[in-house]
């Protein structure tokens, strides 16, 4: 088991690999953070970078969002098509306030537990921080099927061209 939220698939389309990263680059935005235009641009899903053989890419949001998973995928092409191996993660900020405060918990938990005997204070912290924990799970769980989903349409539209 994982220690952060993460979450693997391996998927198979009988797309070839050029229509697959034709139609990832089509909805996926190069960002630049630094410019404010982003917001005002509709027909772009995700943001990240499209290479050769992977991306790293992420669901445009209008809000800050800690849970929302950063997609790194790997496209290998076959015979009738391709396989995608895709990997949700939280992004580093992400994954370091978690563990910082899970840290911050138990450390506090374990002195009220053992060097000044408060059980009771040593229970709640320590219940609060596996709220915490189970929290930013549940969240980023949510936020994959989310993004899931968009992901999937993108894989199976139909190749008409008037699209």
């Amino acid at each position: 088991m994982q220690l952060f939220p993460n979450f693997s698939e391996t998927l198979v389309s009988s797309l070839d690999k050029e229509e697959a990263l034709y139609r990832l680059e089509k909805v996926t935005k190069n960002v630049n953070y630094l410019d404010m235009e982003i917001q005002k641009e509709d027909d772009y899903k995700f943001n990240g970078v499209i290479q050769e053989n992977g991306f790293s890419i992420s669901l445009i949001i209008k809000k800050a969002d800690s849970f929302l998973p950063l997609i790194k995928g790997r496209i290998e092409s076959t015979k009738t098509g391709i396989i995608l191996f895709l990997d949700y993660t939280l992004f580093p900020g992400s994954v370091f306030f978690l563990a910082f405060w899970s840290v911050i918990c138990l450390a506090l938990s374990g002195l009220f537990s053992s060097l000044i005997p408060k059980p009771e204070l040593a229970t709640a912290i320590f219940l609060i921080g596996a709220f915490n924990y189970w929290f930013a799970w549940a969240h980023f769980k949510r936020k994959v099927r989310i993004s899931q989903n968009l992901f999937y349409e993108l894989l199976n539209e139909s190749s008409d061209p008037s699209k």
